[in-house]
């Protein structure tokens, strides 16, 4: 049975500035792995007091292992080597757009061998979790689909026959992966995802001429069969449609309603974690294609300043909400994570701490 969780959060936490500095200094060859994992741990046993203090349903490791919401499939699976040519040109726009656009382009990553895992993608992470958790907690990954940019022509076709053999074996890695969740005590699996909202707007990611009927079908595809092998093995899924979040920054915009009838009675997911945070969202219009027994959380509270919400208007914009579909299968989070890079967005982690604790409040304010 699903959780019931009514104040979520999307996963990714602020990393401290002694966190930071030790992967610096890592890199440099100044700090040793041991001592590495000795401050990782002590940074995640005090985020997650935060989390447990601030009164939110589920707690993470704030991705404090990981450098990017990307990074686990990059750090743990051969078959994938830097590349010579630069990754994306500049596309961030919004608050932090000036310093998220200052940091592109980057290196690019490229698949120039067979997808295999050298080891469990999130199991450092997930085997802490269960032993210092003190509470239900999430792990999350981006979707298969995140990566199809590693796929390059020239290179990856040496490999894989074509794009959807490459997808295939990255969903294998995630199959295998969600099986041993469980057995580390993980009750909440969440996949991570641009994809649909690439179809609803304009930003063009390694969509291989793709059209955008055949996006959607590839990407809930292979969702979907991670999400169903989660489920078997007993864990509540849930599936995050991002828009883009580094250094306050946003890529995309538009109304779900494109994709809101087959993504959302489709989907395995229990929970749809949904944006909406200001105006680029839409309306909650196409929530009315929510089917019964689906929770939309609703991304209310926004990750990318640290202005605080009003804790009225967000309740009087779930019962917005609550006209397409009913309150009981509704929850509140952030719109995004406050860090789904190790840069962060522009914000302290002092109101990263009152925007959880918002989080919680108004949770209770509306179911109680």
């Amino acid at each position: 049975m699903a959780l019931d969780i009514r104040a979520d959060h999307v996963g990714s936490l602020l990393r401290p500035k002694k966190l930071l500095d030790a992967w610096d200094r890592h890199d440099r060859g100044e700090v040793s792995d041991e001592e590495l994992e000795r401050i990782e741990d002590e940074a995640i046993e005090h985020v997650l007091k935060l989390q447990r203090d601030c009164g939110v349903g589920v707690v993470t490791d704030g991705e404090f292992r990981r450098l990017s919401w990307l990074s686990n499939l990059h750090d743990h699976c051969d078959g994938l080597v830097r590349h010579d040519e630069p990754g994306y040109p500049p596309f961030w726009r919004g608050v932090g757009e000036k310093v998220a656009n200052a940091e592109m382009p980057v290196k690019a990553i490229v698949c120039n061998g067979k997808l295999k895992a050298r080891e469990r993608l999130t199991g450092q992470e997930t085997a802490f979790l269960g032993k210092h958790a003190g509470a239900p907690f999430k792990t999350s990954l981006a979707a298969p689909t995140m990566h199809i940019n590693l796929y390059v022509e020239g290179v990856t076709d040496k490999v894989y026959a074509d794009m959807q053999a490459y997808v295939d074996d990255i969903v294998a890695v995630y199959q295998d992966e969600v099986e041993g969740l469980a057995k580390d005590g993980c009750s909440y699996f969440q996949l991570d995802t641009l994809r649909y909202t690439q179809i609803i707007g304009d930003l063009d990611y390694a969509n291989h001429g793709m059209s955008k009927e055949a996006m959607a079908a590839q990407t809930l595809a292979s969702d979907n069969a991670v999400l169903k092998r989660a489920k078997a093995a007993g864990l509540t899924t849930g599936i995050h449609i991002c828009r883009g979040n580094h250094r306050s920054a946003w890529a995309t915009s538009g109304s779900y309603e494109a994709v809101a009838e087959g993504l959302f009675n489709g989907t395995e997911a229990d929970r749809l974690l949904l944006e909406y945070d200001d105006e680029r969202s839409g309306g909650f219009e196409p929530l009315r294609f929510v089917p019964k027994g689906k929770t939309v959380v609703l991304g209310l509270i926004t990750t990318k300043t640290g202005q605080l919400e009003d804790k009225e208007l967000l309740r009087r914009r779930v019962d917005e909400a609550a006209k397409y579909v009913p309150i009981e299968q509704l929850a509140i989070s952030p719109q995004c994570g406050f860090a789904s890079t190790h840069q962060g967005n522009l914000l302290s982690e002092d109101e990263e701490r009152r925007k959880l604790e918002l989080v919680a409040e108004t949770a209770r304010l509306i179911w109680g």
